[in-house]
């Protein structure tokens, strides 16, 4: 009886904690669902936010990116305005160095007129001196010359040629000789040129066209088969000129004169001079040339 009484409270007291075990589940999902709904909530928060500070940082960098091409744009035509003022700069400065090259020529020819000028009076005056010199005069103890008696052919007293003007060179530019010099070598006369070009030399020793007045006479002298004087000319140009555009040529020259001359190993030597001091010269070539022919004589 007793233990039938027993089972009876015990089904009763699960009767009555079923329904409050129930209703405690029910809270629970409730929870969590309501904090699933949260979750969601601050999720779609988030990505709201995150969609803004994209959108945000992607205008910043459309803005930035519009200000570096600006800039860029600034700058290139900086660079652009920097160069174009180098390039008139440089432009000017060449223009002022070729003013200033013209200039120093210039002025180089003037001194040159001015020291022809100079030696010019200098000779006029040292001939007007030895004019107005006065007559030597007579040795007391000089025996009289004899009076022709009747008949007798008086002998003619010697004449003394008047000394000879120096030649002038007033009012001659060192360009004007020169060219004149050269017209004469152009129409082959040679002896005529060399006279000129010696002129020239005389008036202008130090003009510009020196090395090649002196080449001029070696070629003049060359035209005229006066060898030997075509290498002395040559020589001129090689040991007075070393730095000028003539010498070269002059080393070339010099040898085919030497070798007209009978002088074959000195026209190697001068050949071989060239051919290693102006390599890369016209007349180098010729030289190179001119050796291969000599060396395959016998």
């Amino acid at each position: 009886m007793k233990r039938t009484i027993s089972i009876a409270l015990a089904a009763l007291l699960l009767h009555a904690m079923a329904p409050s075990s129930a209703a405690a589940q029910n809270r629970e999902h409730q929870q969590a669902a309501a904090d699933v709904r949260m979750l969601q909530e601050q999720t779609q928060q988030l990505a709201l936010t995150i969609a803004a500070l994209n959108q945000a940082l992607a205008e910043s960098l459309k803005g930035i990116s519009t200000r570096l091409d600006v800039a860029n744009e600034a700058t290139r035509k900086g660079f652009a305005d920097q160069k174009l003022l180098v390039d008139n700069l440089a432009n000017d400065v060449r223009v002022i160095r070729e003013r200033s090259d013209d200039t120093n020529v210039r002025i180089s020819a003037l001194r040159e007129e001015l020291e022809a000028l100079r030696s010019t009076v200098l000779s006029l005056q040292e001939a007007a001196v030895a004019a107005q010199r006065p007559a030597v005069p007579l040795d007391p103890n000089t025996p009289a010359p004899a009076v022709p008696t009747a008949g007798t052919p008086v002998p003619a007293a010697p004449q003394t040629p008047p000394p000879a003007a120096p030649p002038s060179t007033a009012g001659l530019s060192p360009q004007r000789m020169y060219d004149a010099a050269r017209a004469d070598y152009f129409a082959g006369q040679y002896a005529a040129a060399v006279l000129g070009f010696d002129a020239f030399l005389r008036a202008f020793p130090r003009s510009e066209l020196a090395d090649d007045a002196y080449f001029s006479i070696g070629e003049s002298n060359y035209s005229q088969n006066r060898f030997a004087e075509a290498v002395a000319a040559y020589n001129q140009v090689i040991q007075t000129y070393p730095g000028t555009n003539a010498v070269p040529d002059a080393y070339y020259k010099r040898g085919l004169a030497q070798e007209r001359l009978g002088q074959l190993d000195a026209a190697r030597a001068s050949w071989q001079a060239v051919s290693k001091s102006f390599p890369d010269s016209a007349a180098a070539t010729l030289a190179k040339q001119n050796l291969d022919r000599t060396l395959k004589q016998p």
